[in-house]
């Protein structure tokens, strides 16, 4: 067999996981990494932790040693060099190292060139001393050391998304007063709103200035000017809007582009040139549950891809898979995680949501706490769309649980029948993930009827009659929903003679677990009841407006 002539375009997550593997499959093969930057195979993830320094050492960012790259893998590791362009007749590749043009010839070429930063253009911008994005370890650097150097104390984080809460964070642990800017209206826009709503409230406990519904219009050399007029100190600037494919050089060549720019590939991640590949942030992918394209820049799919091309290009039987898009974030004390479609991306299709929360482990074992999970399903097929859950402790588990019964095609209710690993300290003999399974074959039963958070208030001014199931001392201490009554659960079948027979009763406990024994109470006494999905744990979340706090019953 020839000797194959083997170049990667872009030294990080997906081009090295190509050129790894693919090196295991063929030992004899040439294999040379294009690099723009002085560094590849480092932790793009862990950037923002290195700004705090709980990441303690730069050498820590670096996932494999150069040396282990070349000796280990024999790879031809060509950093600062940049890709212009490519001749795919030629099938040549266009380079400049150092400011000197260079040609290096390929048999396969593999474009893994990420995402870049969105480029905002801001009046004033070019006049900020310290206005930075953060894409490598380039980026960092400069960041660390104006922090070092220049002792700021008011930053401005534009951009409220994975990224943008994860810098947050790290400049509050660094000591500095921060503000975060958001066009749209929530932090972390792929959660739901109501999901969100836990993160906006850890912000605002940790000092964060939050600004939603804003853009920055305008800056000069310590502030930064909001879409109302709002002025606010910022002595350090962090651009964090968002991504686009980094795909100027391949449209040059001729390589046809998509949805923002993003590279067309077919089931083998080939490109409309021959011999030309492609994968990563840069590349359109398929989302799992929707079949639709979509851009999806995490580490996660950029590395499987990486492994699946090198397979494919090794002549094993294997084709593009689709994406999922899980995801999770660390906000101070609090996780936020993701799987599959939300509710913006579902809208205009038909779909159920409910949402539940139990604690992460057993109640009676010291150190529960609680998770909140929303899940999203097909009412037809009812297999599971997407869901997302926020807690301390124990998010990831159930996303993952949840993301795996997904590509497993898995239906809603058959989480219940999930046998999950339990002991006291770990979990639940009733996972929250089996408890979604039962919350799902009873809406799908019939046998609970229930409301969302969005319809509670409209149905009370209708003359619904809400009902409040909790017992006394979590009505005092925790607040009440305005409006709602009062009978604790254990006290509710000798009251029953009080409840109206000619109003829609809608009752809530905490989590809608005692809600729906209630329901199940009042429905075979003759009343028209319904359950209120997410119950006041939910409610006071997004509605803190309607709720009362005066330490009465």
């Amino acid at each position: 067999m020839n000797q194959k002539r083997v170049v990667v375009v872009g030294g990080s997550a997906g081009g090295m996981s190509f050129a790894t593997r693919y090196r295991r499959l063929n030992q004899k093969d040439s294999i040379i990494i294009l690099e723009r930057g002085p560094y590849v195979s480092y932790a793009n993830c862990g950037l923002p932790y290195y700004i705090s320094q709980e990441i303690p050492s730069r050498e820590d960012l670096f996932v494999v040693d150069q040396d282990v790259l070349i000796n280990r893998f024999k790879l031809d590791l060509k950093t600062e060099h940049e890709v212009v362009s490519l001749d795919s007749k030629k099938k040549v590749i266009h380079c400049m190292h150092h400011g000197k043009p260079l040609d290096i010839p390929y048999d396969m070429c593999v474009l893994s060139p990420g995402a870049k930063p969105f480029d905002l253009k801001i009046s004033g911008s070019e006049t900020h001393p310290a206005l930075f994005t953060l894409r490598n370890v380039e980026d960092v650097d400069r960041i660390v050391d104006s922090l070092q150097s220049n002792h700021l104390k008011h930053a401005v984080v534009m951009g409220a998304g994975f990224i943008g809460l994860e810098i947050v964070e790290n400049l509050v642990r660094k000591g500095l007063t921060v503000s975060v800017v958001e066009k749209s209206s929530q932090v972390l826009p792929p959660l739901d709103v109501e999901m969100a709503q836990a993160l906006h409230q850890t912000l605002i406990a940790q000092g964060v200035k939050v600004y939603i519904n804003h853009s920055v219009v305008s800056m000069d050399a310590s502030s930064c000017v909001l879409d109302d007029g709002t002025r606010l100190q910022a002595d350090l600037v962090l651009s964090c809007v968002g991504v686009v494919p980094d795909t100027q050089f391949a449209k040059q060549s001729g390589i046809i582009c998509g949805m923002r720019e993003g590279i067309v590939v077919d089931h083998r991640y080939q490109t409309n040139l021959d011999s030309v590949y492609a994968l990563g942030d840069a590349c359109i992918t398929q989302q799992f549950s929707s079949k639709k394209d979509a851009l999806i820049p995490l580490a996660s799919p950029a590395n499987r891809q990486g492994r699946h091309l090198a397979d494919i290009l090794s002549g094993k039987s294997k084709e593009r898979t689709l994406t999922l898009g899980t995801s999770i974030l660390r906000l101070f004390n609090l996780s936020a995680a993701s799987t599959g479609l939300n509710e913006k991306q579902l809208e205009g299709q038909a779909y159920e949501v409910f949402h539940l929360s139990a604690n992460d482990h057993a109640g009676y074992f010291p150190g529960a706490t609680p998770i909140l999970l929303k899940v999203l399903f097909d009412p037809k097929t009812h297999l599971i769309l997407g869901a997302q859950a926020i807690g301390e402790k124990g998010v990831d588990k159930r996303i993952d649980v949840i993301a795996t019964a997904i590509k497993a095609n898995m239906k809603v209710n058959e989480l219940q029948d999930l046998e999950l690993a339990y002991a006291p300290p770990f979990g639940s003999a009733k996972d929250i993930v089996n408890m979604a399974g039962y919350v799902a074959e009873n809406i799908l039963d019939k046998t609970t009827h229930r409301i969302h958070w969005n319809a509670l208030e409209t149905l009370q001014q209708e003359g619904a009659y809400l009902l409040d199931v909790r017992n006394d001392e979590e009505r005092a201490e925790l607040g009440y929903i305005i409006g709602s009554h009062h009978c604790p659960l254990d006290a509710l079948r000798t009251h029953l003679h009080t409840f109206p027979k000619d109003q829609c009763i809608i009752v809530y406990c905490q989590s809608s677990a005692r809600s729906y024994n209630a329901e199940c109470i009042l429905r075979d006494a003759g009343f028209n009841v319904m359950n209120m999905d997410g119950s006041f744990g939910l409610y006071r979340l997004i509605r803190p407006d309607r709720i009362v706090m005066d330490g009465s019953l």
